[in-house]
């Protein structure tokens, strides 16, 4: 579909690859958090599944750097070109994944998951790590039962999964919505030359990159819940502010939607760690994905109600909108959410 999107010969035509695009990438992700959940320890979970998720914003932040210096000269088409490259390296990477051993393990394929536990075991003793003693945990009869999506609605986990969809609707209808929405504004309302909004985009990245490695490295001291409260709420400071100031220059509104763009990147990037948490084995991919569907209604929703908005009260009442949403999404992370700091995913989910 990246190829197609080179083809494309209109609007419409666009937005059906990238639809068909996004359905291969939208997959690809819930499965990737749930794999990478599945072979790590309870004590460092969050740093190093965190790690791994700044590549996303990463990725984001080099797609801002190519775009400020590739678009200019050879149009939006070099983009595309650029994408097709790390689609191409993944193929054969597969080959070399071993799969997750809790997975196996739930579906009674216990010989496999030992001899992949048995190798992590034998390299980390190469490496002249110490292993600890195994704690044996009676099994709960439901861990091999299939999966079934409406578990997701039933006891612990309706909660939680009525819970984490609020969050990741609130965190992107916000974030995709800005940064969707920012460049166009910085042109259009206050006549800033594209180089200069590319660039005032790739520093909202920026900032938020630096925001998403203090999450990874903090977020295991911290906790889950706690972090997420509290990034909500301080992010409503700079959108109320906003809102009150008018948001009457391009400066004014770098340095606000920034600052509250880079507070809640923290929770948006780490969601698929939480996420992932949440749920057992024979629930966790699903679980997982049917959140981050949410993402995509959220980042689709956010630009849309920008839109109107702009177009029927102003700009201002944009960021009013935004603060309400961080509100909501905070006090649903207080009443609601679950902590999962230092816990073995099968404490989480007996």
């Amino acid at each position: 579909m990246d190829i197609a999107c080179l083809f494309a010969w209109g609007g419409a035509s666009m937005m059906l690859f990238r639809f068909i695009q996004g359905i291969g990438t939208g997959g690809e992700v819930p499965v990737a958090s749930a794999y990478i959940n599945e072979f790590i320890g309870a004590k460092k979970r969050g740093r190093f599944f965190l790690l791994y998720e700044l590549i996303f914003p990463i990725g984001l932040l080099f797609a801002g750097i190519t775009a400020y210096f590739l678009v200019p000269s050879f149009g939006w088409k070099a983009l595309f070109i650029v994408g097709i490259v790390p689609a191409l390296v993944m193929i054969p990477l597969r080959v070399l994944m071993p799969e997750s051993p809790r997975w196996l393990a739930s579906k009674g394929r216990i010989g496999k998951a030992e001899k992949i536990v048995a190798m992590l075991e034998s390299e980390a003793v190469k490496e002249g790590k110490p292993l600890p003693e195994p704690v044996i945990r009676p099994v709960d009869p439901k861990a091999t039962q299939k999966s079934d999506w409406r578990e997701l609605f039933k006891g612990i986990y309706l909660k939680r999964t009525l819970m984490i969809w609020v969050l990741w609707i609130a965190v992107y209808t916000i974030n995709n919505g800005m940064i969707t929405w920012l460049p166009t504004l910085y042109t259009q309302v206050f006549d800033v030359p594209l180089q200069t909004s590319l660039l005032y985009g790739w520093t909202t990245s920026a900032f938020g990159v630096l925001a998403s490695v203090a999450c990874a490295l903090l977020i295991d001291k911290v906790g889950r819940k706690r972090w997420y409260y509290a990034a909500f709420l301080l992010a409503v400071i700079p959108l109320v502010t906003l809102a009150v100031l008018g948001a009457t220059s391009a400066v004014q509104i770098l340095v606000g939607a920034t600052i509250a763009y880079a507070i809640l990147q923290t929770i948006a990037f780490s969601l698929y760690l939480y996420s992932a948490e949440l749920y057992p084995t024979r629930l966790r991919a699903i679980g997982t994905g049917f959140g981050s569907a949410w993402l995509r209604a959220g980042s689709s929703l956010g630009p849309v109600l920008v839109g109107f908005i702009v177009a029927g009260v102003g700009i201002q009442y944009v960021f009013v909108l935004f603060a309400v949403i961080a509100v909501v999404g905070g006090l649903t992370t207080k009443f609601f959410g679950v902590e999962t700091k230092g816990k073995v995913l099968e404490e989480l989910s007996p």
